[in-house]
């Protein structure tokens, strides 16, 4: 068995008095499509935020590529597709992309991310006067234009029209058979039914279930098994 791409192993965050993360662990491996499921509230872009070293957590450790997460030599093999990014408000997509091209020593053609995502119609128009689903392929372009080995999606299809969403899950599909590790969090239960090959559901901060699709769905749905066993969150 390959090494995972990522551990996090008994992490604890707390913040603003309250518990977000407790004793949380899960792993993910190369080559495969791993979604963290979890209700609002659960914890889950609390976590990539320590996966990718935006914040440190009180106690536990999490392991990235072999390293700590915001390693200068680990930042450059990751990718990461947030749920909004107001940082990026003024500029034009094809700009935005070229630029971040040109942070990476070996960077995806852009026109091919441009093509794959069917962003040519809105490449010149400002990142604030795009539809939701259109930042949404502008964010996931700019999560894999670095070719990471290892890329967090968060949401990666919310907002998008059924055509462009199978586009979506082909293109993640390919990410994973090129070897590529993907941890995905997603509402639809659907999406992880189609493309992940490990599921860990979280509440309240820490796993409660986790397994293949065929194991967790050997007495119905995904989605009966998430309502069985998480209790909801916060709108």
């Amino acid at each position: 068995m390959p090494e995972p791409s990522l551990s996090c192993e008994s992490v604890t965050v707390d913040l603003g008095g309250r518990r977000i993360l407790d004793d949380l662990s899960f792993t993910a491996a190369p080559g495969r499509v791993t979604a963290l499921l979890g209700p609002n509230g659960a914890g889950k872009t609390t976590t990539i935020r320590c996966c990718t070293g935006l914040l440190r957590p009180g106690s536990g450790r999490v392991r990235v590529l072999g390293g700590s997460p915001g390693e200068p030599g680990v930042a450059a093999r990751v990718g990461l597709m947030p749920q909004s990014t107001g940082a990026w408000s003024g500029v034009r997509p094809a700009e935005l992309l070229a630029y971040l091209a040109s942070l990476y020593a070996r960077p995806q053609p852009v026109a091919g991310l441009v093509e794959a995502l069917g962003l040519g119609d809105f490449t010149s128009t400002p990142y604030r006067r795009l539809s939701g689903g259109q930042k949404q392929l502008v964010n996931l372009a700019g999560a894999l234009v670095g070719r990471p080995a290892l890329v967090f999606l968060d949401e990666p299809t919310a907002g998008l029209d059924p055509h462009v969403r199978h586009r979506v899950w082909q293109l993640i599909a390919s990410l994973a058979a090129d070897g590529v590790a993907v941890l995905l969090t997603t509402h639809a239960m659907d999406e992880a039914e189609k493309l992940a090959d490990h599921v860990w559901m979280m509440d309240a901060g820490r796993i409660v279930l986790d397994g293949s699709v065929p194991e967790l769905t050997r007495s119905g749905s995904l989605e009966d098994v998430f309502l069985a066993h998480t209790r909801g969150g916060a709108a």
